[in-house]
């Protein structure tokens, strides 16, 4: 599957500034007449990328009814990466209820005045890799120094704090214009380049090629993915709507982690089939990506929390980034506290 990095990695500055402004049209959804069982009515989510198996336990959470069950007549899921669909401008302007972010995105809205908050986090490490080949691997930050790596531009600023976070001259390291083309990798133009552990590698791999990664994760740069940002309004005014939503979520990203092949199946013939997916990859996406899910601390604590030592470390590494924000400016966890206190038989048997 071809995949455009920006959708983590861009700072969508234009637009960031009237966020705040905008923030009064958000949580206002419209009932629909005969809604689910607690009338919830419709709401809109916003997906941060087109709709491929990075999205299963959403589309799990639709196809079995979680939703519905949860009181919902409709959660209709939007696709996300075009521009000016950030889900940060799409809560201001009231065009969703709901998204899917992540951290290096939502901090600068919510520094510019922005009434947002992550209130979960699907993907307990960011997919962000460095991908090489195994023939000329890069295992560890310093294996860097003297290679040849592929950037976007919409990637700098997770680049950069990569080489920051492990003290990196960037002179040391020859960045070189990447558009996320794997064959300048294979063609020994590139050493490495900076993509997704759960598409590079795997497509690598299907074309005969022995790919390696190294995570930002496990390399000084601890940040989530896919994480639900909605406006505090939201959380204010809507505590047990957004209940009802999360715990739909927990039920389909359940189901998604246990059957990824049912996944893949979901994304290439269903809610994605206009996207010409692969079965065969976006299965091997979907086991990829579990591992991003589905951590020891998820295993005790749930789907979609946090720790607090995690959410320190993404404080830390947003600062890294050039992006000082304080962990409660940012995060709120409590609604999903809430959630598991209430039913701990929604955790991962």
């Amino acid at each position: 599957m071809a995949i455009s990095l920006d959708r983590r990695a861009f700072l969508r500055t234009t637009g960031l500034a009237g966020l705040a402004l905008g923030l009064a049209a958000c949580g206002e959804t419209t009932a629909a007449p005969g809604g689910g069982a607690s009338g919830l009515g419709s709401v809109k989510l916003q997906l941060s990328w087109k709709k491929n198996v990075e999205f299963a336990g959403e589309y799990f959470a639709d196809t079995k009814g979680y939703f519905k069950a949860a009181g919902f007549s409709q959660v209709e899921l939007l696709s996300g990466g075009g521009s000016g669909t950030s889900v940060e401008s799409g809560l201001a302007t009231g065009r969703c209820w709901a998204g899917l972010s992540a951290p290096t995105i939502t901090a600068p809205a919510v520094l510019q005045g922005a009434q947002l908050k992550i209130v979960g986090a699907t993907f307990q490490k960011n997919p962000f890799a460095i991908v090489s080949l195994n023939k000329n691997p890069i295992k560890e930050a310093k294996d860097l120094a003297g290679k040849k790596i592929g950037v976007q531009d919409s990637n700098e600023l997770v680049w950069n704090a990569l080489l920051k976070a492990n003290n990196l001259d960037p002179s040391s390291v020859t960045r070189v214009p990447f558009q996320s083309d794997p064959s300048m990798l294979t063609s020994g133009q590139l050493d490495g380049y900076v993509g997704y552990v759960t598409s590079g590698p795997v497509r690598l791999r299907m074309q005969g090629h022995d790919p390696a990664y190294l995570l930002f994760a496990d390399a000084g740069l601890p940040l989530v993915a896919e994480t639900f940002t909605v406006t505090q309004e939201t959380i204010d005014k809507e505590r047990d709507k957004l209940k009802a939503f999360l715990t739909a979520e927990i039920k389909g990203w359940r189901d998604a982690v246990a059957d990824p092949a049912k996944s893949a199946e979901l994304a290439a013939t269903v809610y994605g089939k206009d996207q010409n997916l692969d079965v065969k990859e976006q299965t091997e996406e979907a086991k990829m990506q579990n591992e991003l899910v589905v951590t020891p601390d998820v295993k005790a604590n749930g789907l979609f929390t946090m720790t607090p030592e995690l959410i320190e470390q993404n404080i830390a590494s947003l600062a890294k980034a050039g992006l000082n924000i304080k962990a409660e400016q940012l995060f709120d966890l409590t609604i999903l506290d809430e959630i598991y206190k209430a039913d701990p038989s929604l955790k991962l048997s």
